[in-house]
C-alpha cells in the first residue's frame, strides 16, 4: 500500500481533495453523446464549477472524458460509477485524476491505492466506512445519501468515525444542499443538480452555467 500523509489522504491526491473542498460541489455528468462533452464542460467552468464526475452510465463516457481532457483542461475530471479495475484504468488513461465508485469495491479501491490514484469509494454503512478506514482512507462518498438517512445518518456517523469526511450524493439538490454542506464531516456534495437534465438534453449550455452558478453560491454560503 502507498504512504498516507497525516490528513489521511494519499500524498499525491491532496491537490484533488483540496480542489474539491474549495469548489464544494461535484457535478454528476452522464453524457448522452461524446459531442456534448466539450460544451458541457465549458458551461461548468463558466459557472464556477470546473470539475466533473463523468459516469460510466453511458457508452459515451470514455470518449467524452478524452475530449474534455484534451480541449477543456481547466476542468478537472474524475470518473464516476466505476465498478471494475478495467474501468478505473481506462478512465485514468482518458485523463481522469481520480476514481469514484457507487459502492465499496475491494478490487477497485486496492488497485487505486496501489497505483497511487485518488479514490472516493461509495460507503453507506458503518461496515463500508470501516473498510475504508482500515485502508487509511479518510475521504469517501456517502451514497445513496437521502435513502440511507441523509443528514441524520451523517450526524450519527460523526461520533464513531470522527476522522472521516464524506461526499454525500444521491438525493442532494438545491432544496437541501445547505443542510449537508453545513455538516462538519462533509467536505463537498455531489449530484446532478448543477446540470439540469432538460438543459443538457436541449444543449442549453447557458442554463447549465446558470445552474452551476446557483449551486456554487448555495454551497459557498
Amino acid at each position: 500500500m502507498s504512504e498516507f500523509d497525516k490528513s489521511g489522504v494519499l500524498e499525491d491526491e491532496t491537490g484533488l481533495i483540496d480542489l474539491i473542498r474549495k469548489i464544494k460541489v461535484v457535478p454528476l455528468v452522464t453524457l448522452h453523446s461524446a459531442e456534448e462533452a466539450v460544451p458541457l464542460a465549458r458551461a461548468l467552468a463558466a459557472g464556477g464549477v470546473p470539475i466533473a464526475e463523468v459516469t460510466f452510465r453511458s457508452s459515451a463516457a470514455l470518449d467524452g472524458m478524452k475530449a474534455i481532457h484534451e480541449q477543456v483542461p481547466e476542468v478537472t475530471l474524475v470518473a464516476g460509477t466505476v465498478h471494475t479495475v478495467d474501468q478505473a484504468r481506462q478512465a485514468i488513461q482518458a485523463g481522469c485524476r481520480g476514481i469514484v465508485s457507487p459502492a465499496f469495491s475491494d478490487a477497485v479501491v486496492d488497485w487505486c491505492i496501489d497505483s497511487r490514484i485518488p479514490v472516493l469509494p461509495g460507503t453507506a454503512t458503518p461496515s463500508d466506512i470501516e473498510k475504508a478506514y482500515d485502508r487509511g482512507l479518510r475521504f469517501t462518498k456517502f451514497f445513496p445519501a437521502e435513502a440511507y438517512g441523509g443528514v441524520k445518518t451523517l450526524k450519527a456517523l460523526s461520533g464513531p468515525f470522527a476522522e472521516m469526511s464524506f461526499l454525500p450524493t444521491g438525493g442532494v439538490g438545491l432544496k437541501n444542499v445547505r443542510e449537508y454542506i453545513d455538516l462538519p464531516n462533509v467536505f463537498a456534495v455531489g449530484g446532478s443538480f448543477p446540470v439540469p437534465s432538460a438543459a443538457q438534453r436541449q444543449g442549453d449550455w447557458k442554463a447549465v452555467t446558470d445552474a452551476c452558478g446557483q449551486a456554487r453560491k448555495l454551497v459557498q454560503g
